[in-house]
């Protein structure tokens, strides 16, 4: 924390933000219909500075939600659509050949879809895994290296990649070392009734509804460092630190129904990804410290696709989001003492 700054100022900053990211729902809420909990994950992801993994059928409005974010923002955006065929120069770019005005020829690396700011990986498991792979550096190190030069992405750089459920026949499911670089995985629902004739009354007509820009890039850049400031309690990391240890079926204090269906639990990057996200989650709520139910609140999204079910798991058809419901279960009376402290 800026030790120049009085308790205040940092204050006018944290309450500023939390009324920005009002408006920005708002702002997300005219376009996007009944999605709202994935909608305030998604900005919870972005804010602590991480990727997240999107599952669901096709016309949810995956593509529509990234856009708008980026109108929201004023944020470039790009798609790609994930094809069997698509290769990694096609996402991260590639060595031309140009000649001058003096008729030299020379190599001038030409920028890919990747060189953005908002970046959707449409049914990201139908590509190869040397194209998946691609996008590992820029996620990770916010770079590509193309030969021996390293180049890299300016600004913010969020990536949402989607996974249709559905058809997994020749799909090529993502590694366990690429699921972990994502902060979240989140599960999108088809809208309720009274939902869809809102999407209706909203995409029939001659104007469609479309979101004004209410953060610009450098607030952003300083809501994703001022998140990091946040303070969070020794208890409640505590926390943290529990819900992923319970993941692991080695752990004494694991549930049951994770000795039985779990091969491994989840990485430290859980850990990393539950703090994180509880952090945005406070800054934007208009706090600056942590709460045990802003742990919790984010632990199933920051968990499901780090824990790697076993034999019996699969044969079963196992939930990790129930598994992660008894996790959660057991470490309940913790939590609720820790919030009474």
């Amino acid at each position: 924390m800026d030790t120049t700054q009085s308790l205040g100022e940092i204050k006018s900053r944290v309450d500023g933000y939390a009324r920005k990211f009002e408006a920005l729902k708002s702002e997300l809420g005219r376009v996007i219909v009944g999605q709202d909990a994935i909608v305030e994950k998604t900005l919870l992801a972005l804010i602590a500075g991480g990727h997240v993994l999107l599952e669901g059928v096709p016309g949810l409005g995956k593509t529509l939600l990234m856009r708008t974010l980026g109108e929201t923002m004023d944020l470039r955006f790009a798609r790609v659509q994930f094809t069997p065929d698509l290769m990694p120069a096609d996402i991260v770019g590639t060595n031309i050949i140009v000649e001058s005005e003096s008729g030299e020829k020379m190599f001038r690396f030409q920028r890919g879809p990747v060189f953005t700011n908002l970046l959707l990986a449409d049914e990201i498991n139908r590509a190869t895994p040397k194209t998946q792979s691609a996008l590992l550096e820029a996620m990770q190190e916010r770079q590509v290296t193309i030969g021996n030069t390293s180049h890299k992405l300016d600004g913010v750089f969020f990536v949402l990649a989607t996974q249709n459920p559905i058809e997994m026949e020749g799909t090529y499911p993502l590694p366990e070392a690429q699921l972990d670089r994502f902060i979240f995985k989140l599960v999108i629902n088809a809208p309720s009734r009274d939902g869809l004739i809102e999407v209706l009354r909203r995409t029939t007509v001659e104007t469609t509804p479309h979101a004004s820009a209410v953060l610009s890039p450098p607030e952003l850049a300083d809501m994703q460092t001022l998140a990091r400031e946040v303070i969070i309690a020794p208890h409640v990391e505590g926390l943290a630190v529990d819900l992923v240890m319970r993941t692991h079926p080695s752990d004494a204090d694991a549930p049951e129904s994770i000795r039985k269906y779990v091969r491994f639990g989840a990485s430290p990057r859980g850990a990393q990804a539950i703090v994180l996200t509880a952090k945005a989650r406070a800054l934007l709520a208009g706090r600056f410290n942590v709460s045990t139910p802003d742990v919790m609140e984010v632990a199933t999204a920051a968990l499901r696709h780090r824990i790697i079910l076993n034999f019996e798991g699969e044969a079963d058809n196992v939930s990790t989001d129930a598994l992660l419901d008894e996790v959660a279960g057991s470490l309940s009376d913790v939590s609720k003492r820790a919030a009474r402290s």
